[in-house]
């Protein structure tokens, strides 16, 4: 299992997770996860932190051990990941991510070329009206709605020499630097979406847009992670960008940096 640790103390541990890999698993398959992994290389983490309960078949409860998990990123995006190594260290972060004072940046792949260099996505999410599986941002929503705000910046904008668009222009692409203020279910996929740029090979937010570049995943990156530790000391790790994506990007032309 390719996981690389890039940073280590007595209270956590900071992996840079593949895409393509669960972080646990959900009680139906049984597959690789991030779970998986602490259980065979670091069994003394085994009874840090809180299992989830789900109902099974005939009403039967499932457990699923969750070793030091804190938080989750989705299956498709790679990067920073924090495991709590004890109790007390998992209690104190599990507090500092509900009192959002932890700081994470994200690194996505857009379609198009955003129009400002920067900005705020203050859009509440909802219910999708048309996917059950999806979520919405703005008067499309349903249900109830749920703050939710982003702040972006543009690294860099692209062009792909070798393929044109409906008006016989150059395809365009934008590598946008992300960072949550809140924690909704697929916040930055469905607030890309909402400015109309969304992630390329986004399977359920891209619509009709189809994979490119190589890349057959949502091109979505956990880049960095910081939060200070019980003590006061500030940790903070960067994961560096995951190879499908800067092979993508090779196979275009940059034109513009921020």
């Amino acid at each position: 299992m390719d996981i690389y640790i890039i940073f280590e103390n007595q209270d956590y541990l900071i992996i840079n997770k593949p895409s393509g890999l669960v972080v646990h698993g959900d009680g139906k398959t049984d597959e690789p996860s991030v779970v998986s992994w602490l259980q065979e290389n670091r069994p003394e983490i085994n009874r840090v932190g809180e299992a989830m309960v789900i109902t099974g078949k005939g009403g039967r409860e499932i457990e699923i051990p969750r070793p030091g998990i804190v938080h989750r990123i989705d299956r498709d995006t790679s990067g920073c990941l924090v495991i709590a190594k004890n109790q007390a260290s998992f209690e104190y972060l599990k507090d500092q991510f509900k009192n959002r004072k932890v700081d994470k940046t994200y690194q996505a792949l857009v379609y198009g070329s955003m129009k400002n260099d920067s900005g705020i996505i203050d859009a509440p999410i909802g219910k999708s009206r048309r996917d059950f599986r999806m979520k919405s941002a703005g008067p499309h929503a349903r249900g109830l709605l749920r703050e939710a705000v982003t702040e972006y910046t543009v690294v860099s904008r692209y062009e792909d020499p070798k393929r044109n668009d409906n008006q016989n222009q150059n395809l365009k692409y934008t590598l946008v630097e992300l960072s949550p203020k809140t924690g909704r279910t697929h916040q930055i996929r469905v607030h890309l979406k909402h400015l109309n740029y969304p992630i390329v090979s986004d399977s359920l937010y891209a619509g009709k847009r189809k994979p490119v570049l190589g890349i057959s995943r949502t091109a979505l990156h956990a880049h960095s992670i910081s939060f200070h530790d019980s003590t006061g000391e500030l940790i903070t790790a960067t994961c560096e960008l995951a190879s499908d994506m800067k092979e993508a990007l090779l196979k275009i032309k940059q034109i513009y940096v921020r």
